[in-house]
């Protein structure tokens, strides 16, 4: 089914179609004003041209024009300013066109279809029951509050890796039917990355999020951040830090995240529908003031009981051949008997390769 969808308006821009340029504006102003004075004349003759031969020409001084010219800049800087991005350069302002009219965020209509989502993910994962738990409840909340859209409270997932962390908060963008953005908090400037420096530095350009919604036209993505408890921090020549959690905060408070300026366009955005998970492998390095705006959850380790029913879903949801799927079961048997729990990545990576074998024709 297509999920519902109501639209926002996201930001604060003014679209104005058909700016005039100053000296379209000019000739149009003084056109009228000589219309006006021509009228003037006809009905009493020799007023505006002093006794002289009346010419179009007299109709119009010097002083007039540099006054229309003044009035005509004041009218076109006011114009400019409403639109809210009168400080962006051309190709900056047209890549906000898809802002244009608002963006839509996904709504969930009934409680039942709420439950549906969750019954659909904990099948998947029913080891990540206490997170699948968390969003079912902010969903079911967003419907009997008739929000606009779906919420859950903020997520940490503290557990070991490969444990499935991370696939289980795609799976739920696929069972919301919602965009999703991920960053990798050990791997790139995790602030810069989630919002996008401001100009003036060598690196400036918008962060995923704002690039998620002009991208996919969608105001509400579920928003993953791996390893957050490993961000670093980014300092400026002049001295300034920025870190993933100054970065994060605001964003994860529904109230400034309604009115979040993006440092890049610098434009104010109505982020309060994103929805948030991060992972962490431990507990360790999350500050104070992250956790206590998130429900943090910890995760226990997979048992091989679990892993044998994530292998079976996974098998029959790629269409493999049973036998495949037992290959693969007994293989990961194996690994455990010898004393190794194996992860998520390596089980799926041995499901990638059962799956191409069982796609590969045999030569006759």
């Amino acid at each position: 089914m297509t999920r519902a969808t109501t639209t926002i308006p996201f930001s604060t821009i003014k679209f104005i179609d058909n700016i005039p340029r100053l000296s379209d504006l000019t000739e149009q102003l003084t056109q009228k004003l000589r219309e006006i004075r021509m009228e003037i004349n006809q009905r009493e003759p020799g007023i505006m041209t002093a006794g002289r031969t009346q010419s179009i020409y007299d109709l119009i001084t010097d002083a007039d024009t540099a006054r229309i010219r003044r009035r005509a800049m004041r009218y076109l800087e006011r114009l400019h300013s409403s639109t809210g991005i009168q400080h962006l350069q051309e190709r900056d302002a047209a890549l906000l066109t898809p802002l244009r009219g608002g963006l839509p965020i996904a709504r969930i209509v009934t409680e039942h279809e709420a439950d549906e989502i969750a019954a659909a993910l904990h099948a998947e994962m029913p080891w990540m029951a206490p997170a699948t738990e968390v969003v079912w409840h902010g969903l079911r909340t967003s419907v009997r509050r008739g929000l606009p859209g779906l919420r859950f409270d903020p997520l940490v997932l503290v557990g070991s890796p490969g444990i499935g962390k991370s696939f289980w908060a795609r799976r739920l963008a696929h069972h919301l039917e919602v965009p999703r953005t991920s960053i990798d908090a050990t791997g790139e400037p995790a602030a810069f990355s989630l919002v996008g420096a401001q100009r003036g530095w060598s690196s400036a350009s918008p962060g995923k999020l704002m690039q998620t919604a002009l991208r996919e036209r969608h105001s509400g993505p579920v928003v993953i951040i791996d390893e957050v408890e490993k961000a670093g921090n980014v300092q400026s020549t002049q001295g300034s830090r920025h870190t993933l959690t100054d970065a994060l905060l605001p964003l994860l408070e529904r109230m400034t995240a309604e009115t979040w300026e993006c440092p890049y366009y610098q434009i104010r955005c109505d982020m309060s529908w994103a929805n948030w998970v991060m992972t962490a492998n431990s507990r360790w390095g999350l500050p104070a003031p992250l956790l206590s705006r998130c429900v943090v959850l910890d995760l226990p380790d997979l048992t091989g009981a679990q892993l044998q029913v994530f292998v079976e879903e996974q098998g029959e949801g790629r269409g493999l051949p049973q036998t495949a799927i037992d290959a693969t079961s007994d293989a990961i048997q194996r690994v455990i008997v010898a004393g190794r729990t194996p992860s998520l990545r390596t089980i799926s990576r041995m499901l990638d390769r059962a799956e191409l074998l069982a796609q590969r024709q045999v030569l006759q």
